[in-house]
């Protein structure tokens, strides 16, 4: 009932749009006499009352300045959302490798005494289910249940898993072979649950930006700029990603706990902080934008590119306009599905990515049981990265990104900002291997210091700037990975095609499985570097492969608009809705 409520934003079968309001005649005027200077470009500081809320013309916008449009509040409801789920999943998960690698008696103390390499395998498992889900919570979400409904069930099932996880690691009450029973569970569950919500609430929380095309602002000071939606879209994307390593942050209270009071304190909490969650669904119910359900919107899909298949992949032979044969698409659902399939191949070198990603939740944390801890516990260092992206987030969308627009050629596009962020992930295994290295040479086990109680003589806060590489990777890789997949899958399978790029952590966590016989002393330098150098491989590939689409990006952004009227991109600007009241 909820998604037919907000039938008044669906504008054709597969875009979204706010209606209209009238137009004034005097800014159709202006807008006319201005495209009618082609090829000329207005003062930024003139008339400025008379453009408000207008389109700019061609000319304007190589011109004039591009600026961040306002991110509605039903936006940050649903990153209160991601943050409450992310607070528990990092939280639960940060103590996964003690518990799963280490017993009762070992240093740091665990439970399953499964060993490293087991501990890993079973960690990239963790990781690799997670990440396998959310096609299946997509497929709910775009073909029946519709996004928020499909979080909603995704909550219950989540609370089910964390409780499973706390209940049967309290020592009183379990065992070995039940702990083993019950954590094998209980990442089930989560993992499901987990998928579910990954795939639905990063398209969520961009649904709520209102789709329209760039238009002319006024500023205090009297400049005339562009509101750019794509640069929306990738700030919303960035306050998203922000609040992820926000609640990512619970990894500094669980470790605490695990290390002082055990693991069944570390779990406790996660499971009641989730609750957080729950309580802003129920409020923000009837405040957010949701796209409705597409007619089996996946299965027309597949339909449609089989028939380009068949045609030898010619999506302009399948066109109903450019085809006697009658078919249940549009022409712009073509030109979507040619979109979304080049974003998808944009996609396949990810897994390498997040293979090295992926080191940081399990072989980072043994290479720091080997180093002199002075108190810390040896996963308390994964709090380094969300520090490192809830620092340099609002630095890079306020500093950078605007400096680099306003005073240099390069615009940094999706493309190279992802290029930058595998640079990033092979210098974070370059630094990784060199302390390795220096770990092995201190002593007093050297190349197996998992022999020492305390480890070998050597300072663990030289982890750091690995942990801030990778952190800086994910800015530039990981955010702009999300924003890839949702600007560019028509609007009726967002979640869809954002599912898709989550299952290359799925792959990625498939090769750490693979690799998981080698995460062992003395072999973690080889390991390290042989990482370092297929993410920089996998870097200058991607570049020079996908570098072209950073040419397509406005065309490709405008199918998202191009079918609106004229109206709806000419309106002043101080009648275009900027909260969720407004449109509902």
């Amino acid at each position: 009932m909820a998604e037919k409520e907000q039938s008044q934003i669906n504008i054709g079968e597969n875009r979204i749009a706010t209606p209209p309001p009238p137009l004034e005649e005097k800014n159709v005027e202006i807008v006319a006499q201005a495209k009618s200077q082609e090829g000329s470009s207005l003062d930024a500081f003139s008339n400025p009352e008379s453009d408000e809320g207008r389109e700019p013309t061609e000319q304007e916008l190589k011109d004039l300045r591009h600026v961040v449009g306002d991110i509605p509040a039903s936006a940050w409801l649903v990153a209160v959302v991601e943050l409450a789920e992310r607070f528990s999943y990092y939280g639960l998960s940060a103590p996964f490798q003690n518990y799963m690698q280490n017993g009762p008696d070992d240093h740091p103390a665990g439970a399953l005494q499964l060993g490293q390499q087991g501990a890993t395998a079973l960690s990239y498992f963790f990781q690799f289910w997670c990440y396998v889900t959310p096609i299946g919570g997509a497929w709910l979400a775009d073909t029946y249940l519709g996004r928020f409904t499909t979080i909603c069930w995704a909550t219950g099932i989540y609370i089910i898993g964390i409780f499973l996880l706390f209940i049967t690691s309290i020592p009183s009450i379990t065992s070995k072979s039940v702990g083993t029973g019950g954590f094998v569970a209980a990442i089930i569950i989560i993992g499901i649950a987990t998928g579910m919500i990954k795939s639905n609430v990063s398209p969520l929380i961009a649904d709520q930006v209102p789709k329209r095309n760039p238009y002319i602002k006024i500023t205090k000071k009297g400049e005339r700029v562009v509101v750019d939606p794509a640069l929306t879209i990738q700030r919303t994307f960035s306050v998203f990603y922000l609040m992820i390593n926000i609640g990512s942050l619970s990894v500094i209270a669980t470790t605490e706990l695990e290390a002082h009071k055990g693991f069944w304190t570390a779990y406790l909490l996660p499971f009641c902080f989730f609750f957080v969650g729950v309580v802003v669904l129920i409020i923000g119910k009837n405040k957010y934008i949701k796209v409705p359900v597409g007619d089996k919107v996946i299965s027309r899909t597949f339909r449609c590119v089989w028939a380009a298949a068949r045609k030898g992949f010619n999506f302009e032979k399948i066109k109903p306009s450019k085809s006697d044969k009658a078919y249940d698409w549009d022409d712009h659902f073509v030109d979507e599905i040619k979109r979304a399939i080049a974003a998808c191949k944009v996609f396949l070198f990810f897994p390498v990515y997040w293979l090295v990603y992926g080191q940081m939740l399990n072989n980072f944390v043994s290479q720091a049981g080997t180093m002199r801890a002075h108190g810390l516990p040896n996963d308390f260092l994964q709090a380094i990265d969300s520090i490192a992206i809830i620092i340099f987030i609002p630095i890079m969308e306020r500093g950078v990104y605007p400096f680099i627009r306003a005073y240099t050629p390069f615009k940094l596009k999706p493309i190279t900002r992802i290029f930058f962020g595998f640079m990033f992930a092979s210098g974070s295994m370059i630094y990784a291997a060199v302390l390795q290295h220096y770990i092995y040479k201190a002593g007093p086990c050297y190349d197996h210091p998992s022999d020492c109680p305390n480890g070998n003589d050597i300072h663990i806060a030289l982890q750091t700037p690995a942990y801030w590489l990778i952190a800086m990777s994910e800015i530039l890789a990981s955010i702009t990975g999300l924003e890839y997949a949702y600007t560019k899958a028509p609007v009726s399978m967002k979640s869809f095609v954002m599912s898709l790029f989550l299952v290359t952590n799925a792959f990625g966590a498939a090769l750490g499985i693979a690799l998981s016989p080698v995460s062992v002393d003395p072999k973690m330098v080889w390991t390290f570097t042989g990482l370092a150098v297929s993410a920089f491989i996998a870097g200058i590939l991607f570049w020079f492969i996908y570098r072209s689409y950073n040419a397509k990006e406005e065309a490709w952004n405008n199918l998202e608009y191009e079918n609106e009227l004229d109206e709806a991109v000419l309106r002043p600007i101080h009648s275009f809705p900027h909260s969720v009241k407004s449109l509902a």
